[in-house]
This record gives C-alpha cells, sequence and structure tokens, in this order.
C-alpha cells in the first residue's frame, strides 16, 4: 500500500528569525522608534505577543509580522490574527497564535475534498496529521491535487511518501 501523511509544521528557526528580524525593523522605523512595548515569541505556547500605546500601532505592528514572516518563506496563513486587542495598564496587548498541525475542522475540510474528487484512497485523521492511503501512487497524486485545490485555510505539506 502506498501512504502519504498531511501536515502543517512551521520550523521554529525560521519563525525566531522572523521575529527577531521584524524587532530590528520595529527599532530603526521612524514611526515606532520611541514606542513602549513590541513584538515577543513564546515557544512553548507558540504564540507571538504584540504590544503598544494604541491600536494603530499594533496594526503596524501586525504588518510588520506577516512581512518578515512572508520573507522568511513562510506562508501568511500560518498566523492567526483573530485575537481581541487587550488594555493592558499603558499598553494595548495583542496574541497572534501560530497555526502548526493539522486540527480536527481543517482535518474533516481535507478529508472531504478528497472524498469529493472521487479518488480511490483512504483519508484517515491520525492526531495532528491526515494519513492518505491508495494501492497507486497515481490515486495519491490525484488526492494531493484535489487538497491544494482545496481551501482549507492552512499551509499543507505532503510528508513520508511511501510506494
Amino acid at each position: 500500500m502506498a501512504s502519504f501523511d498531511i501536515v502543517s509544521k512551521v520550523d521554529p528557526q525560521t519563525l525566531e528569525n522572523a521575529v527577531n528580524t521584524a524587532k530590528k525593523e520595529l527599532q530603526t522605523r521612524y514611526d515606532l522608534r520611541d514606542t513602549k512595548g513590541g513584538i515577543e515569541l513564546d515557544k512553548k505556547a507558540n504564540t507571538i505577543l504584540l504590544s503598544s500605546e494604541n491600536s494603530m500601532r499594533i496594526q503596524a505592528l501586525e504588518h510588520i509580522l506577516l512581512t518578515r514572516v512572508v520573507k522568511q518563506g513562510i506562508d501568511g496563513t500560518v498566523l492567526d490574527f483573530s485575537d481581541e486587542e487587550v488594555p493592558s495598564g499603558a499598553l494595548v496587548k495583542k496574541t497572534v497564535k501560530v497555526r502548526a498541525g493539522v486540527d480536527k475542522e481543517v482535518g474533516r475540510k481535507i478529508i472531504k475534498a478528497i472524498k469529493d474528487a472521487k479518488v480511490k484512497v483512504e483519508a484517515q485523521m491520525q492526531d495532528d496529521q491526515v494519513r492518505v492511503t491508495a494501492k497507486k501512487i497515481d490515486d495519491l497524486q490525484a488526492a494531493i491535487a484535489a487538497v491544494r485545490r482545496a481551501e482549507v485555510g492552512q499551509p499543507l505539506q505532503f510528508v513520508n511518501m511511501k510506494s
């Protein structure tokens, strides 16, 4: 049986490099030079904390972070900016989540896209990845094409191809 896994991973070192270059840009930009707060990466929680004096500067920090992440070669959809801004003393803070792994909702979308393509493969959810198996490699390639056409809202990688 041929198989492959569908995963969603972000290289932690590349993400850290993107955050560090965003911090450097924050220090050199004239309009943001003397602001309080900044950009902090929490590796354990897989989040990025943005803090500044007002929400307009938070939006500027979001823009800087997103451009630096994309320039490092990471897909921009990996960042989840949906959390609300929270006032904390003199600063406004916003937490940006970094999506890693295929959650159940995205896994269902992937499996539905594969079933809708009517390819002779079997897809199943395993922890934070989707395993796809088939008798022929051509069927697996058709499944990859179907998943790429589907809009799942998260960057995906296809790994562990075995024939």
